[in-house]
């Protein structure tokens, strides 16, 4: 199951390094073309995205199916949230706006199967996201092969961040950049971060190589994120389906306006018009 996780295989191993990619339309078409980019890992946004339960189990089993780790994020901190993602076969769960010890040892509570938690078993679903496994064989791997991921965005989880890094069951203490500078009084308004934001996410990096675990942040672009990854950050989105499609859609028409092709159709209907105009007048 371990094998199979490769989010997880990839954090405990080599250079620990891997990139991701953000999903916030529905689809199992989107989420294919999403995953075959070559990303190590997806995340199906139920937080912020248009996805609703239905439309999460149908993503984490087209990206499971492209050899990448599905990873769902939450829309907040609930047993029953948790339940549904990783009943769904995601290989790990995103939990945003955390901010306390507690709340990050009630989410381990939720996301590990007894005697170290109290997730209830059932679920015929998650054993194919990993290779076809027994429902026995699931049970038994479950609590060591998911990845448990918290958000630091809060001012009250980055004061605390030293003690939520140590809380045993979270694997990765993940930077959430906008809702941190908006928490911390540094918003990002321009695309540039404040020194105190640059401080804090330093921090939440330490916080995390410190107590043994892995860090990871959401970023905007492929410069961003290698710049993240150059700072030894271990898992980093690189692009979010909406934002990149309308850039794309952006970039391929403003390039096209602006081709000669074009402005020489806009001179001819301009030369048109006032040679109608000049005929007109020569009429009357």
């Amino acid at each position: 199951m371990q094998a199979a996780n490769r989010l997880q295989k990839a954090l405990k191993t080599g250079s620990g390094l891997t990139f991701g990619a953000w999903q916030m339309l529905p689809g199992t078409n989107q989420a294919r073309v999403i995953a075959r980019s070559g990303v190590d890992w997806q995340c199906v946004d139920t937080e912020h995205g248009n996805i609703d339960d239905n439309a999460m189990h149908e993503a984490v089993a087209a990206i499971a199916a492209c050899g990448v780790s599905p990873i769902v994020r939450l829309a907040a901190n609930e047993g029953w949230m948790v339940k549904r993602a990783l009943d769904s076969g995601a290989h790990g769960i995103i939990v945003p706006l955390l901010q306390t010890v507690e709340d990050a040892k009630k989410l381990v509570q939720s996301a590990k199967f007894p005697p170290i938690g109290n997730r209830g078993f059932g679920s015929p679903f998650p054993m194919e996201k990993f290779g076809g496994q027994t429902q026995t064989e699931y049970l038994q791997q479950a609590n060591d092969a998911l990845v448990t991921i918290v958000q630091i965005e809060t001012k009250e989880a980055l004061e605390n961040v030293d003690a939520i890094a140590k809380v045993l069951g979270i694997d990765v203490l993940f930077v959430g950049p906008f809702d941190l500078g908006n928490n911390i009084g540094h918003s990002i308004l321009d695309g540039t971060m404040h020194d105190e934001l640059k401080e804090a996410i330093a921090k939440i990096q330490r916080a995390a190589k410190e107590n043994g675990k892995s860090s990871g942040i959401y970023s905007t672009s492929g410069d961003q994120a290698r710049g993240f990854a150059d700072q030894g950050f271990n898992m980093v989105s690189v692009a979010t389906d909406v934002p990149a499609l309308s850039a794309h859609m952006i970039s391929s028409l403003t390039a096209a306006r602006g081709s000669y092709v074009h402005s020489a159709l806009n001179l001819g209907k301009g030369a048109v018009s006032g040679l109608a105009k000049m005929t007109k007048q020569s009429e009357q």
